[in-house]
């Protein structure tokens, strides 16, 4: 019986056409790797560039791989990364519901759809949900392809569970076109007639994502290199439907090395991960955005972009199709330029909570603590080490007074820190400036180097051969009292 094609015109007059539109649409399984960021990314830069529609769809048909809560992280991302979306399920838009498993009435129409179409056909035959999945079965052998529609009737009649399958043409061959990878052509007689619906009414990746993409007008679909193969069919299925094919951008992976593909099995970091790692969004998006993309002309030669612009300068052809590999050095370094070059009171604010966790006591301030740190940070998870001894001298050997730049040896530094001693304690107050002109007029006067009164100063006070700031700046935060101890602590260790 033919369909009633009103409900199908319907559904077509309600796509938007004009104007880019493109979607992320990510499956809520757990977390955001650093591949599909980047799909995001580059999707949400695209509409941006073109002034067009960026889409959120949860792709959620997948039912058996669902993770609790994985949809909250999808948003948060989001968010904190600042891709915001016109369209999706928590906004609404012209071509609601942005949920598949909302729409699941709509690929079941459609598929029946392309059954009447030739192009699609009911398989009554058993087979095992894995190869439902893929549609790995091998074609010439299944008799459901060539049953007359008497026969389909009859068993449709009979209540027999189906699965329906794209019918691949057995001769010719397909060619789509992709920004990065050209003109691609392959033998249909290679290609399997995959699943589309599935016996639970629900469709495969494969199927629903053609649908939604025609049904939302996408008019650029960003994806994995890895879906390079499955493209023909994807081509197919929109020639069969008689659609326009969208523009595709078929991305390379991101890369552990030069062999292996990111994977989280392998402990290769989400979002989420490399942000519990002490890496700035700013920084990540930064670099993420060059994992597989380079600017062009006058910006060629840039390195560090805002958001806006990136989105200003990306261009489809700067795409590679090379695999691009994470490199976690790299990443550190656009990182410790993205810290040093925020306004103090904004690295404060994000420092304070990592200078907590080593810094308890309130009679330290974090801001003071992190201007000393600023310049010296790569990552928010370096500060806790680096700030310790605030809270407690650290237990130190001697030899850290023996310095040769600085030419101290415990001699040297004994000596340096008892005629310190009672000049710091004579002090009329403790401020920075006179900290500072009262240790380098008592190095002139003593007739040594500043770097030989203040090595030992500095180790006495910190314990650390290391410290983010010089003797000056950690006596001023440290306090009087609390410096004349500590010192008295080095005096007794060198003698």
């Amino acid at each position: 019986m033919a369909m009633d094609k009103q409900w199908f015109a319907d559904m077509e007059a309600k796509i938007p056409h004009g104007k880019v539109r493109t979607r992320f649409a990510p499956s809520p399984t757990g977390y955001m790797h650093v591949g599909n960021l980047r799909t995001a990314l580059y999707t949400w830069l695209i509409a941006r560039n073109a002034g067009g529609t960026f889409i959120l769809r949860i792709e959620d048909t997948d039912q058996g791989r669902l993770v609790e809560g994985a949809t909250d992280v999808i948003y948060r991302t989001m968010a904190e990364c600042g891709l915001t979306h016109d369209e999706g399920p928590d906004v609404g838009g012209p071509v609601a519901p942005y949920i598949q498993s909302q729409r699941r009435d709509t690929y079941g129409k459609y598929a029946r759809l392309l059954v009447e179409l030739g192009h699609a056909y009911y398989c009554f035959c058993e087979k095992t949900e894995s190869e439902e999945d893929s549609g790995e079965f091998d074609r010439a052998d299944d008799p459901c392809r060539d049953l007359t529609p008497e026969e389909v009737e009859a068993k449709l009649a009979a209540g027999l569970p189906y699965v329906i399958r794209q019918r691949i043409p057995h001769e010719g061959t397909t060619t789509f076109h992709d920004v990065s990878f050209g003109d691609i052509t392959v033998e249909n007689k290679d290609l399997d007639d995959q699943v589309l619906l599935k016996r639970d009414g629900l469709p495969t990746y494969n199927f629903a994502n053609v649908i939604d993409d025609h049904l939302m007008g996408i008019t650029h679909v960003v994806r994995g290199s890895e879906y390079l193969s499955s493209a023909p069919k994807y081509n197919l299925l929109y020639r069969g439907f008689g659609w326009e094919v969208p523009t595709y951008v078929h991305c390379s992976p991101v890369m552990r090395d030069a062999q292996h593909k990111m994977s989280k099995r392998h402990g290769d970091p989400s979002y989420e991960d490399l942000k519990e790692q002490g890496f700035l969004t700013d920084a990540i998006l930064n670099y993420v955005a060059l994992l597989g993309w380079s600017p062009k002309g006058e910006k060629s030669e840039q390195e560090f972009f805002t958001l806006q612009e990136l989105a200003e300068a990306f261009d489809l052809a700067g795409i590679s199709k090379s695999p691009a590999i994470f490199d976690m050095e790299k990443l550190t370094y656009f990182n410790a330029n993205y810290l040093r070059g925020m306004e103090p009171a904004a690295f404060a604010k994000v420092a304070e909570p990592y200078i907590r966790k080593a810094v308890t006591n309130p009679a330290y301030d974090a801001a003071e603590i992190a201007d000393l740190l600023q310049a010296r940070c790569e990552k928010l998870t370096d500060i806790p080490e680096k700030v310790d001894f605030f809270d407690a001298l650290p237990e130190y050997g001697v030899e850290l007074f023996t310095n040769k730049k600085s030419k101290t040896d415990a001699q040297v530094s004994l000596d340096m820190l008892e005629k310190t001693l009672p000049v710091l304690a004579a002090l009329p107050d403790w401020e920075q400036d006179t900290i500072h002109d009262t240790l380098i007029a008592l190095a002139e006067q003593l007739g040594v180097k500043n770097a030989t009164l203040m090595w030992p100063l500095r180790i006495a006070i910190a314990g650390k051969a290391v410290t983010p700031g010089g003797a000056v700046e950690l006596c001023r935060i440290l306090g009087r009292e609390e410096v004349l101890r500590r010192m008295e602590i080095g005096i007794n260790k060198l003698k």
